[in-house]
């Protein structure tokens, strides 16, 4: 072989050793390890797969803003039709107890103020939020308010509007559980003490406490209270209130004909609807059923069924 041939072995040789520097070296397919500035780095298989682009920005995941609710603080404080519908019927059925309070009253207090009270279902200002509303023109201590229980936190909670346009929030429940006893004309006549307490003192550093004290059927008396900072509650009035009127029977079960439509309490007014005639108990009562008849006509017939004895 000439040296002419010799030096062209060695060049074919040299540049088949190159073009293989170029190709990467076979890794495992479970996984390769790579150099960087920081040291080695294990990757997987399922990662080989992924491109990356050159800017490392836009390999970062990108963030998905959702547009907020308003009036929901996530999306799992969303009640469902049923649990909302739920809510409402445990809220009607912790405030039946407190029907005897439905109808007018005359009141007077130690400070020889009138009080004339009316009770009634309202079941307007907020349908998801059944309540008993308090309105008295002449009340000096309660003007308008309205009474009402949440099941989640199991409290009574009443937003009280003053004679002078302040308003307040009592919450709490019964000191005295209501009970129905027999009274001197062998009656049952309800009794009970609700007591609501401002949660916080108000700015003037005040903190107010309402008590709800039913003596009778036609009787109850409101206590109001007041302290600052740590010192007892001391008494700021009395309202003695009695009903105007007759006497509402107790019955929980029956009313016979005159059953609410709405609350199933004592009816004193009449309703029509579709030429037949019902009942309600109060004003509340009555606005409700003529905004939407069908629904409390079908609800309470519902409820009727399933009092009747079964064969």
């Amino acid at each position: 072989m000439n040296r002419y041939a010799i030096w062209t072995g060695l060049l074919l040789f040299a540049c088949a050793t190159m073009a293989g520097c170029d190709k990467p070296p076979a890794t495992s397919p479970a996984h390769s390890t790579s150099a960087g500035a920081g040291g080695g780095q294990t990757q997987t298989a399922s990662d080989e797969k992924k491109p990356v682009a050159a800017d490392d920005s836009s390999a970062k995941p990108k963030r998905t803003i959702k547009p907020i609710e308003i009036g929901a603080t996530s999306s799992t404080s969303t009640a469902s039709p049923a649990d909302s519908s739920e809510r409402v019927e445990s809220a009607r059925a912790a405030l039946k107890p407190l029907q005897i309070l439905i109808g007018n009253w005359n009141g007077t207090s130690r400070k020889a103020a009138i009080d004339q009270p009316n009770w009634a279902w309202d079941l307007k200002t907020d349908p998801k939020q059944p309540a008993l509303r308090i309105k008295s023109d002449k009340g000096q201590f309660i003007r308008d308010g309205r009474l009402t229980f949440y099941p989640a936190t199991q409290q009574f909670e009443l937003t009280a509007t003053d004679g002078e346009g302040k308003k307040r929030i009592f919450q709490g429940g019964f000191s005295q559980e209501v009970q129905d006893v027999p009274g001197d004309d062998n009656k049952l006549q309800r009794t009970y003490k609700l007591e609501l307490t401002e949660p916080q003192p108000d700015s003037d550093g005040e903190q107010w406490r309402v008590v709800i004290n039913q003596q009778e059927n036609n009787r109850y008396i409101m206590e109001l209270d007041r302290k600052r900072g740590s010192s007892p509650y001391l008494r700021i009035d009395t309202i003695n209130t009695q009903r105007e009127g007759t006497s509402f029977a107790l019955s929980d079960t029956d009313y016979g004909d005159k059953t609410c439509v709405v609350s199933q309490g004592l009816g004193t007014t009449s309703v029509s609807y579709k030429g037949k005639t019902y009942w309600v108990c109060c004003s509340g009562c009555k606005a409700a059923f003529e905004d939407e008849p069908e629904k409390w006509i079908a609800r309470f017939e519902a409820m009727s069924k399933d009092k009747m004895p079964k064969p």
